[in-house]
């Protein structure tokens, strides 16, 4: 005689868009849960106690009765893993799974491959653009994760590929990917408020390798290649010349070339994105639409037409000459270096770059040298302004501005024919913006008033 144990339940800690994506999972599932978050009211508790009347929710300090009683804990990315009742659950036992977990477990038992793609900068661009390319093929394709819908909210029937952006906040709790193909496209500094140190942010990140059947390395960041066994299908991509079968940069006829060994793929001029850093994304999208069949004509077309996301290197106008570029999703500095690195190198004249907001713990020294290269002007706004000052300051040219409006006004005093001004902050934009769409708004706005 077996005892069936009537009282457990599934505990999905935090009720953001990810935790009501899980709430409603569940309940189609018909798997009984509760839902616990920190704030008295969070955003989503309307909607939940509509949907879901009879659901218990806990709102307040996480209680470690509550969490030691759960079968298993959810837990939303926002919240993390060093919270005390956290702690004690890992200590008795309890598995503590993400939103991605539950994700991929249902997405491997129906059999769907999974793109899975991380990184500090460039995973929306890349997970955007493999997605555009599986679709030119004629794949039905489900595209989210830490981009767009939660990843149990993309889980339909009738899917052909999942392609996944997924952050580190998100990995640190995920236990059991298993993708098909899975990428850390780069490693710089972010979130070095949450994360004791880049070692502790590394190792989230690389989470996304658990059990992957293949692997897409950046030949040109050490810190991206997994430690895999032998049996895991490895591609490598580099802005230089590559290895036989790998993906690469050469010149051929006086011209760039995207490559895979020895065979010509697309001319870099053909390509609608621009910036060497687009160049490295490219390269990224084909080596894993590769892992996964997709066509290569179909990957060559959809290069020749996909032009980027918003506030990612966005150009909002030309005025005089001068360039003006929305790169409000640079939120941390290895996305600002990239954008100057991408941008720079093909530009007549200098970047005045608008940069700060909340540095979220960072160090900004890598800042110096590109601007040092590429450099007119820095001008700074926001929360951390002073502490890139320290930084900056007997190095590159710097200036304050008390906002996004002055900051442009000043741009536009100083900039000449040929030069350009970069919107790329380096920091969240919390401090003065609802998030970085707003921000990026907000300068396209102001530029716009210009002409």
């Amino acid at each position: 005689m077996s005892l069936i144990v009537s009282d457990r339940f599934s505990l999905i800690i935090g009720l953001g868009k990810t935790g009501l994506a899980c709430a409603q999972y569940l309940a189609l599932q018909g798997e009984r849960f509760q839902v616990a978050d920190s704030r008295q009211y969070p955003p989503f508790l309307d909607q939940l106690t509509s949907e879901q009347p009879d659901t218990p929710i806990h709102l307040g300090e996480f209680a470690h009765d509550l969490c030691l009683s759960a079968s298993q804990i959810i837990l939303s990315p926002g919240v993390s893993m060093r919270e005390p009742a956290l702690v004690a659950a890992a200590k008795a036992g309890i598995p503590i799974r993400s939103d991605v977990d539950v994700f991929a477990q249902a997405a491997r038992s129906a059999g769907v491959p999974i793109v899975a793609i991380t990184g500090s900068n460039a995973k929306s661009t890349v997970t955007s653009l493999v997605g555009q390319m599986a679709k030119t093929a004629g794949l039905n394709v489900a595209i989210g994760g830490n981009l767009g819908e939660p990843s149990v909210s993309l889980l339909a029937n009738d899917v052909d590929l999942y392609v996944m952006e997924l952050s580190s906040f998100q990995l640190e709790s995920t236990t059991a990917l298993g993708a098909t193909v899975a990428c850390v496209l780069n490693v710089s500094p972010d979130h070095m408020d949450r994360y004791d140190n880049l070692m502790a942010y590394h190792q989230a990140k690389h989470r996304v390798f658990q059990a992957c059947k293949a692997v897409v390395i950046n030949g040109d960041d050490a810190l991206t290649n997994p430690l895999v066994p032998d049996t895991v299908t490895q591609t490598r991509f580099s802005l230089g010349d590559p290895d036989v079968g790998q993906f690469g940069v050469r010149k051929e006829g006086g011209e760039e070339w995207l490559v895979k060994g020895l065979q010509p793929i697309i001319s870099v001029a053909k390509m609608a994105m621009s910036g060497r850093h687009n160049v490295a994304n490219a390269l990224a999208a084909l080596a894993l639409g590769q892992a996964v069949g997709l066509p290569m004509a179909a990957m060559i077309d959809t290069l020749t037409s996909f032009t980027g996301l918003p506030h990612r290197c966005e150009r909002v106008a030309s005025i005089g000459g001068v360039d003006y570029i929305n790169d409000s999703k640079g939120t941390n500095v290895g996305a600002t270096v990239a954008a100057l690195e991408g941008l720079g190198p093909d530009l007549a004249g200098k970047i005045i770059l608008i940069a700060g907001g909340v540095g979220k713990g960072a160090d900004f020294s890598d800042l110096v040298e590109p601007l040092s290269r590429y450099g007119k002007q820095t001008l700074l706004i926001g929360e951390d302004a002073k502490h890139i000052e320290q930084v900056l300051a007997g190095k590159v040219e710097f200036s304050h501005a008390t906002g996004m409006q002055e900051a442009i006004s000043m741009a536009h005093r100083q900039a000449v024919s040929g030069d350009l001004v970069l919107l790329s902050p380096a920091c969240a934009s919390f401090d003065a913006y609802i998030g970085f769409e707003a921000r990026g708004d907000h300068f396209a706005e102001l530029v716009r008033a210009l002409v």
